[in-house]
């Protein structure tokens, strides 16, 4: 049974997305205080965590740079509507996604469904000892190590993915639709293009030699974005 952890100070929603989360038959662990959360983490073992932004006595976004720094687990923030800074902020400390309040249950719960599968499928499809290798970028997808020119580089589960994607498809133009059905099963309409744009960036800050100056994922106008293999930059 895959385990959930949420973190949430409002009484009501937990009550309410409580009944709905373990009638998907997820078991669920939950913390109100970031200080709970902190010591139900080191005791547990987690498949997805859900983080709201604002707790009583710190943040979500602590929380999930605390995650990060020893687990790829899936992380969701609950954001408040509008809040866009919010959803750039936890997606840059290496969120896998997000839902807005107020939030249809469905949609949420679509969410979950597919963080879950989507790590469940990548865990199951890295069974060979294959390399993707272009540019001084090394992915052993057996360990799922990422390398640069030798050097470990620390990706989340999703650039990991978005990696991956690119590079199995090298020189080949992507569009928004094309990633977002690859990286979400859940209908893509519930992602919107910011999301992916926060994404990329992130993953050219960890593998490009000058993000500001993209060689090797680049961007092609009107159409969407490639794995660049010929050196040239955006398009």
């Amino acid at each position: 049974m895959k385990h959930i952890f949420f973190v949430e100070d409002d009484l009501s929603l937990i009550n309410g997305l409580s009944f709905a989360i373990k009638k998907q038959g997820y078991e669920l662990t939950i913390a109100r205080t970031s200080a709970e959360a902190g010591r139900l983490w080191k005791s547990g073992k987690y498949d997805l965590v859900i983080l709201d932004v604002a707790l009583p006595d710190g943040s979500g976004f602590d929380l999930c740079r605390n995650i990060r720094t020893v687990s790829k687990v899936p992380i969701m923030f609950l954001t408040a509507a509008d809040e866009e800074t919010d959803i750039i902020m936890g997606l840059d400390l290496g969120g896998d996604d997000y839902v807005t309040k107020p939030f249809k249950l469905a949609v949420f719960l679509s969410k979950i469904n597919a963080l879950l599968r989507r790590s469940e499928d990548y865990n199951q499809a890295q069974t060979s000892d294959e390399v993707l290798e272009s540019g001084g970028i090394q992915v052993q997808l057996l360990r799922q190590e990422v390398t640069k020119d030798g050097v470990p580089v620390t990706l989340t589960a999703n650039e990991y993915k978005l990696l991956c994607l690119f590079m199995e498809n090298p020189d080949i133009v992507l569009s928004p639709e094309q990633i977002l059905r690859k990286l979400w099963d859940c209908d893509e309409k519930y992602i919107d293009n910011s999301s992916l744009t926060v994404y990329i960036r992130r993953l050219r800050m960890k593998i490009e030699d000058n993000p500001a100056s993209p060689q090797k994922i680049v961007t092609v106008r009107r159409m969407g974005y490639k794995w660049n293999q010929t050196g040239r930059g955006a398009l």
